[in-house]
């Protein structure tokens, strides 16, 4: 097979972004087809610190969690970010066929093999759960206790919402995928224009952007689809997990809206926990309410650890 082919944005993209002064950390990842992927991840904290795996969804990057990454490692925990394949300073593929549910899940467990860290906290939030919380259901042993925010892990056995609906929609047919546009929508809060800026800073053009584009796309949304046995069968491994399981949804976010339940009905470690509804945080509610999402996190850690 032949090589996938991708973009890799030039660095001056990320020079001077507000807020976001960490040094740049990168592995190298099997393509699936004899190549390899650059995926990038800031890495803060003492190397023998707690890993708290903070992981992003679409159209954002790493970037979305600067507000968080201090407060974390404040605490005393080490907080790592990746960037998605196709996302932030990780490599883009240019084909958006080349982009699969699976290949995304093999590129992320590549990378965390790679990385060798174990007792982990994932906090996931939008495709950072549907990636996420496949790596758990492979591999639970690595992983310590999860905070789910915004997210999901669909079979396409039920219904989605409207709202997601008409985003799938939207992605696939909107002539320029303005990812500053699609932030500032889903978030409740004014985002100041060298922010928009900073999220716009991965994608220099539409070419740099076909892995974002079919994200939505790559969303379950029938029992038939590809990646549907795959979520299945993760979830046979979720309804066994009884470490600490917590969710922190938001109030204004309706894609998600009710998908905190579902959780807490169906994995064990939820049980008891103490779940929360975020106040006036949209779907990026790492941009609306980033400190107070940090501290339910590092409070969370603090009370479940031995």
């Amino acid at each position: 097979m032949l090589e996938i082919k991708t973009l890799r944005t030039p660095d001056e993209r990320f020079e001077n972004l507000p807020g976001y002064p960490y040094e740049p950390k990168y592995t190298e990842v099997p393509d699936g087809d004899g190549g390899t992927l650059r995926i990038h991840f800031v890495d803060e904290g003492l190397s023998d610190a707690d890993p708290v795996l903070l992981m992003h969804g679409e159209p954002s990057w790493s970037y979305l969690y600067r507000k968080m990454i201090p407060i974390i490692v404040n605490a005393g925990y080490r907080a790592v970010a990746p960037d998605l394949a196709g996302f932030g300073r990780s490599d883009k593929p240019s084909d958006r066929n080349d982009s699969s549910y699976q290949r995304h899940v093999d590129w992320m467990q590549a990378w965390l093999n790679e990385l060798g860290i174990s007792s982990i906290t994932l906090v996931c939030q939008d495709w950072g759960g549907l990636i996420g919380l496949r790596l758990v259901a492979d591999r639970p042993d690595r992983f310590a206790r999860i905070v789910a925010a915004n997210t999901g892990l669909p079979t396409g056995d039920h219904p989605v919402t409207e709202a997601f609906l008409k985003w799938r929609k939207f992605s696939q047919e909107v002539p320029e995928f303005d990812v500053g546009f699609i932030l500032q929508g889903a978030t409740q809060t004014g985002l100041s224009d060298d922010i928009l800026a900073a999220y716009r800073a991965p994608f220099p053009d539409e070419s740099y952007k076909e892995g974002a584009r079919i994200f939505p796309s790559l969303v379950p949304i029938s029992p038939d689809d590809p990646a549907a046995p795959a979520n299945r069968k993760a979830w046979e491994a979720l309804t066994t997990f009884e470490k600490p399981f917590l969710t922190a949804f938001s109030d204004k976010d309706p894609v998600t809206a009710g998908g905190d339940r579902i959780f807490q009905k169906l994995i064990p470690g939820a049980k008891g926990q103490p779940h929360t509804t975020i106040k006036g945080g949209g779907h990026f509610l790492q941009e609306d309410c980033g400190e107070e999402f940090a501290r339910v996190v590092v409070d969370f850690i603090a009370r479940t650890s031995n």
